[in-house]
């Protein structure tokens, strides 16, 4: 077994190199035993490799006598819902969302459907996997059982946003497994769809299921404007992340995205949202995102990247709403779980434009305050020397460490992080000109490349 398959939030890797069948045996054991009982609910992608690494998953889960509860092909956050709805003691989904179709993995939560990453287990249950693999597992001391959410799940959603407008939109599956996960949803709503790229194929044939590319997007734009939708949607493989576009066809970026849902959230009291309700974003999201939350009465709340983080955060300030530059939408559900959901999103925005009565082009236009670099990637020798070098640069501005490096001015500020599986650092700017923007860019690129 690879160590290197055990990653920040999730276990992933190139399908059977890296992570095989005997593996996947070895993880059911581990995560049995973390968990110290079940059941557990299972689900998968639409991945061929999928079938071998559940088959061996559920015979280490079994064999330790835990139940098992197998939803079937179903997009993430349905497993979250169903780990709730049963009260499951975890639950995985095997999936390497948007990643190519060589890969695959699991992604692990606990009761409540609370994430299971490097910090909150995911070591422990290596360690235990790794002193399982190899080992020869006993016969099933537990059931499993198959029963379906689909259509719970639906009803659940569409009693949270009761927005019902009537509009034509483009949806960019990316032959993920979203198209057949939200097929029945779709139904039970008065849109006019236009469907890409449904059908679940884990080749990904058309192109990669990763919406934050520009370039899978152009199917999606172009269908948006040919067909004249209101707008379009992209998901990414495992149906957890959602990407806007408006009715020319731009994509809407998602930490303006997260300013435009909040106000909705917070001025229309909807997710149980009161006054002083607080409200998620993460520290590369634009300055116009806690505006937004301010102005809507709500207090912000700046989170480190990633998942994990950002439902912890959820929990420990009751947030109702939340958001990330990468296209997760964070959101208190009503029994109480906190997750992260592009079908929830796809209706929450439906919602926002019936609430609004103006298309997403003009709602959106005055949260673009100010000029943003987007992520530039750079390779370093040394993370943290170049990291003491750049700070040193900036005495004058305010710094923090949640998430890497972060210096404001009045009228910039940037953030430089580390990547969790690379030595690459991540910077992304921000300014209130384009002008400003460049040159603030360019010279703390300058100062990494020195």
């Amino acid at each position: 077994m690879k160590p290197a398959i055990f990653k920040a939030y999730d276990i992933r890797g190139i399908y059977p190199d890296e992570l095989d069948a005997d593996a996947a045996l070895a993880i059911g054991g581990a995560l049995a035993s973390f968990l110290g009982g079940g059941p557990i609910v299972l689900a998968r992608d639409m991945r061929v490799s999928g079938v071998a690494l559940r088959e061996a998953l559920v015979s280490g889960l079994l064999a330790e006598g835990v139940e098992v509860i197998d939803i079937g092909r179903v997009a993430t956050p349905m497993v979250y819902f169903a780990t709730t709805r049963f009260e499951a003691a975890g639950g995985v989904m095997i999936t390497a969302s948007h990643n190519p179709g060589a890969y695959n993995g699991f992604k692990l939560c606990g009761p409540s459907a609370v994430p299971i990453g490097i910090e909150t287990g995911m070591k422990q249950i290596r360690a235990l996997a790794e002193d399982r693999f190899g080992r020869a597992v006993g016969p099933p001391r537990a059931q499993l059982r198959e029963q379906s959410i689909d259509a719970e799940y639906y009803t659940s959603l569409l009693e949270m946003f009761p927005g019902r407008p009537r509009l034509r939109v483009a949806i960019d599956a990316g032959n993920g497994i979203a198209g057949a996960a939200i097929s029945g949803l779709l139904e039970q709503l008065p849109l006019e769809v236009t469907r890409l790229y449904f059908e679940p194929d884990g080749s990904f044939p058309n192109h990669e299921a990763d919406p934050l590319k520009l370039e899978n997007l152009e199917d999606l734009r172009h269908a948006v404007k040919s067909v004249g939708a209101d707008l379009g949607i992209a998901f990414d493989g495992d149906g957890d992340r959602a990407v806007f576009v408006d009715a020319s066809g731009d994509p809407i970026p998602a930490d303006l995205m997260t300013g435009l849902l909040a106000g909705v959230v917070l001025e229309h009291r909807l997710l149980g949202a009161g006054p002083g309700a607080h409200v998620i974003y993460d520290l590369r999201c634009s300055r116009v995102v806690p505006e937004c939350i301010r102005e809507g009465g709500g207090i912000p709340e700046r989170s480190r990247v990633g998942h994990a983080f950002m439902k912890q955060l959820m929990r420990e300030t009751d947030a109702c709403f939340g958001g990330e530059l990468s296209g997760h939408y964070y959101f208190r559900f009503p029994s109480g779980y906190v997750a992260d959901d592009a079908a929830a999103a796809m209706l929450l925005l439906l919602q926002a434009l019936e609430l609004g009565g103006r298309p997403l082009a003009e709602l959106s236009a005055p949260l673009r305050r100010y000029f943003q670099s987007g992520e530039v990637n750079r390779s370093v020798r040394d993370v943290s020397a170049t990291l003491e070098r750049v700070a040193r640069a900036f005495p004058d501005g305010k710094a923090d460490g949640l998430d890497g490096l972060t210096i404001s001015f009045p009228d910039w500020w940037f953030n430089l992080r580390p990547s969790n599986t690379e030595p690459l650092l991540r910077l992304n700017v921000e300014a209130s000109s384009e002008e400003e923007m460049v040159a603030r860019r360019d010279a703390v690129l300058a100062l990494i490349d020195a």
